[in-house]
């Protein structure tokens, strides 16, 4: 067959070429550079420590570095609010607990809007809230605590690194009607060091940090937040079955990009670090670490209903108690 190419038919060809040429070159295979993890918080708390678990993992699976970057203060604000003023081009992603539902809920002033300026990719983990003392605490359970802070009014303290540490404890001296004094903190790590000298007697933490403290024999864990016993931990009692019926609290956490992050992104970031998730040996370093596995499925949307629902419950639970933002 003849192949009559006429010089505006070799033209068009041409120039559908360069057109496709331009068009792959401006969308590169991403990622092609590394990634910065931004973890809102002091390096050795519980969301830096599995930061920096999927942090090394994620960069395997995408062939590029994973780089953590603890940007510390106000609550977790400081460093989310680097994440939502981010390019949307997946180099910039956030990995946060419930201080994000948290913040909200006490009517903190944030320098940026949550829903509207972050999106959501994944939930990594649960991680259970232990009611922490000091070892030389004369309590050995929730009910013989509750007994001797009502013999002691205002005598004993706890400590708190944000307001997702402060809000359940509130909570628990609303619905037992003892009084212990709230110490802030700037960070898990000096927290805990005040806990294990004794200038504070007790705390509610996320159990990642303190694990190997209490495992040490230094603190005492008198139950654990949430309604049921916590797979990774079942030796401790929950603090409902110890003796405060309807006691429920329990850390989560996820991963966030800047809005207007490209789907295929979000998407491809949701199925690497489910496949991570899936994986037997990771599942035993979280459960080792102290975290929960996180069961069912696990879309970005699923991920951020469940925050929005979070900020509900806490609003309020933070307006029955009248605990409001620094």
């Amino acid at each position: 067959m003849p192949r009559n190419f006429t010089r505006r038919t070799v033209s068009a060809l041409l120039l559908g070429l360069l057109a496709a040429s331009a068009v792959t070159a401006q969308t590169p295979t991403w990622p092609t550079k590394p990634i910065r993890l931004v973890v809102p918080y002091t390096p050795a708390g519980g969301t830096d420590i599995l930061g920096r678990m999927l942090g090394r993992r994620l960069a395997d699976a995408l062939g590029v570095p994973v780089l953590i970057d603890n940007r510390p203060g106000s609550d977790g604000s400081i460093g989310s609010d680097i994440v939502a003023k981010a390019p949307p081009d997946g180099y910039t992603l956030l990995i946060d607990g419930t201080s994000q539902a948290y913040n909200v809920a006490f009517g903190k002033k944030l320098p940026y809007d949550s829903a509207r300026d972050l999106a959501p990719i994944v939930q990594t983990a649960n991680q259970q809230v232990l009611l922490l003392v000091n070892a030389k605490l004369p309590v050995r359970t929730v009910a013989e605590l509750i007994d001797y802070a009502k013999a002691n009014p205002g005598k004993l303290s706890y400590g708190a690194s944000s307001n997702a540490n402060a809000l359940p404890m509130e909570l628990l001296k609303s619905m037992t009607g003892i009084d212990i004094v709230h110490v802030p903190y700037k960070g898990s790590g000096p927290m805990l060091n005040d806990l294990l000298g004794g200038q504070v007697e007790l705390a509610m933490s996320g159990a990642a940090a303190p694990l190997p403290h209490v495992k040490a024999g230094k603190l005492r864990v008198l139950g654990i937040g949430d309604d049921q016993r916590s797979p990774s931990l079942p030796e401790f009692p929950t603090i409902a079955e110890a003796g405060v019926p309807g006691f429920q609290t329990i850390q989560w956490s996820g991963m966030y990009a800047p809005q207007g992050t490209p789907r295929p992104i979000i998407d491809r970031i949701n199925q690497e670090v489910l496949a991570i998730l899936r994986d037997p040996a990771f599942k035993q370093q979280m459960v080792d670490a102290g975290f929960d596995v996180v069961s069912g499925p696990n879309t970005p949307e699923r991920w951020g209903g469940l925050v929005a629902a979070e900020v509900t419950k806490w609003s309020r639970i933070a307006k029955m108690v009248g605990l409001k933002a620094d």
